[in-house]
């Protein structure tokens, strides 16, 4: 399994999608609706593009693990990796959500699939902070280089610098925080709409750092291993150019295929050299999905990545002669000793 780009994903069918209002105050991507289009007909537009991205993903072989959202009071359901990340070695992290409605995307079904499929040691959940007014909103807070052990972050209210430093000591990351702004001086909301690394190629939009000196020690830590970073501009970021993900699917013979996933609204904001730099280590799946971005995100944000060593299929714990003896059936030792439930 590549260590930067994850073979199988989790994406939430959010049947009740909407773009929440209650985010709008500080995401400068989101728009509103089409005026008078019905919740209904959004929501069907919606379902499409997310079942298109799934498909496209299943196409290049990476296993997609889909779970339907039929609640109306999560409109932005569909961007798991906001509250949840996994880790290679087993770890899994919870993350506290600025926004209210948000808090409750946090789902027991998602986190028992990956304990049951993939060898989970460690969940580490943050979420209790919220009363403490302090939020680190996952992979979109964080651009997370998983081959170096960088948190690259953008300061702001969904980005505590506070939690990001527990986060990177409980992972074992460097947190690497700055300031990112655009023209009109708005902060970046998330990391992730202005960057987005991969193992040979990075994205990022560092003319939205003002310190020039942070600027070129964010590049410097970019290139250290040789990875090569395309720059995009505030332009191709508000088309989504810089939220996109590597992910590593399967070639028909079983052979590693290295894609990078975006919409194709971003890939059309793209350059020929920066789409060829790109196709350099991996290739270009692209998914239309105009609707889901009205809610300020796109394709990296409705991807949680499963960075978890896969169970094999049918695989059973080996069980000792004295575990097995010791169950409801039967529940007694073999030294005779009872150690089940007394009854009455």
């Amino acid at each position: 399994m590549s260590a930067q780009a994850p073979s199988a994903v989790i994406l939430i069918r959010a049947e009740r999608f909407t773009p929440n209002p209650s985010t709008a105050a500080d995401n400068a991507f989101q728009s509103e609706a089409p005026a008078g289009e019905p919740d209904d007909v959004l929501a069907i537009r919606a379902l499409a593009e997310m079942d298109a991205l799934a498909d496209a993903l299943r196409e290049v072989g990476v296993r997609v693990h889909v779970f339907a959202d039929e609640d109306h009071t999560r409109p932005d359901s569909v961007f798991p990796n906001n509250w949840l990340s996994t880790h290679a070695g087993g770890n899994v992290a919870v993350y506290p959500m600025y926004a209210s409605n948000r808090r409750h995307e946090r789902r027991a079904d998602v986190l028992e699939m990956l304990k049951s499929e993939y060898r989970v040691q460690t969940i580490i959940d943050y979420s209790g902070l919220v009363p403490d007014g302090i939020f680190l909103e996952g992979t979109g807070a964080m651009v997370l280089d998983h081959v170096s052990r960088v948190a690259y972050t953008a300061r702001s209210y969904r980005a505590d610098t506070h939690v990001l430093e527990r986060f990177c000591t409980d992972f074992g990351y460097e947190p690497m925080a700055f300031e990112a702004v655009d023209s009109g001086g708005v902060p970046v909301y998330h990391t992730n709409v202005i960057a987005c690394v991969g193992t040979d190629v990075a994205l990022f939009a560092l003319e939205m750092i003002p310190d020039e000196r942070r600027r070129e020690e964010v590049r410097e830590r970019l290139t250290v291993q040789g990875r090569r970073v395309i720059e995009i501009t505030e332009a191709q970021v508000r088309e989504f150019a810089g939220n996109a993900v590597e992910l590593c699917g399967r070639t028909p013979d079983g052979g590693r295929r290295y894609v990078m996933a975006m919409s194709a609204r971003a890939r059309r904001s793209l350059t020929q050299e920066q789409i060829a730099a790109i196709e350099e280590s991996c290739e270009i799946v692209a998914v239309d999905i105009p609707t889901i971005e009205l809610a300020g995100g796109s394709v990296r944000c409705m991807i949680a990545g499963v960075h978890l060593d896969h169970r094999p299929a049918g695989a059973e714990p080996e069980l000792t002669e004295a575990v097995e003896a010791i169950n409801e059936d039967n529940p007694v030792t073999p030294d005779g000793r009872f150690v089940g439930i007394p009854v009455g």
